[in-house]
């Protein structure tokens, strides 16, 4: 697939920008990180974060970081005098992101749409996944993929 890294630059900046300005933002959920909560193709609503508002571990937070947004689970936080960081996971990843700075978690999930029409909203969003099985459930799925494509 092409991709023309200005065009994604200007959205991704976009994005910041809204968020910033205290706006919700959809995103288009890419990839397997987040299976089976985020489906690949699923619209995914990000609320901004602001002083007022923590988010707190099972809910599902969006991070920035140089090429865009990553959208995952908070695990725990981590506080100190000084700071606090923010420890993410995907739900079918296999180990833990490197901890983020408070500065770096601009929003978190408060609604989702899957490809099939479905809305997930609220406590449905919150969830302590199954790590192994999501990771193997998702091997499967693109295995079963993979063949299908070079059958047809």
């Amino acid at each position: 697939m092409n991709r023309d890294p200005d065009k994604h630059k200007i959205i991704r900046d976009i994005g910041f920008s809204l968020l910033d300005a205290g706006r919700i933002i959809k995103v288009r959920a890419d990839g397997f990180s987040m299976f089976p909560s985020l489906k690949p193709g699923s619209t995914v609503y990000i609320q901004p974060i602001n002083g007022d508002i923590t988010p707190l571990p099972g809910e599902i937070v969006a991070w920035k970081r140089e090429s865009g947004l990553v959208v995952h689970r908070l695990v725990r936080i981590l506080k100190n005098e000084s700071s606090i960081l923010f420890i993410t996971r995907g739900d079918s990843c296999a180990n833990e992101d490197k901890a983020v700075g408070a500065d770096q978690v601009v929003g978190k999930v408060v609604r989702v749409e899957d490809l099939k029409g479905r809305t997930i909203t609220g406590e449905d969003l919150i969830r302590k996944p199954f790590y192994l099985y999501n990771r193997v459930f998702v091997r499967i799925l693109l295995i079963v993929r993979k063949l299908l494509n070079t059958i047809s």
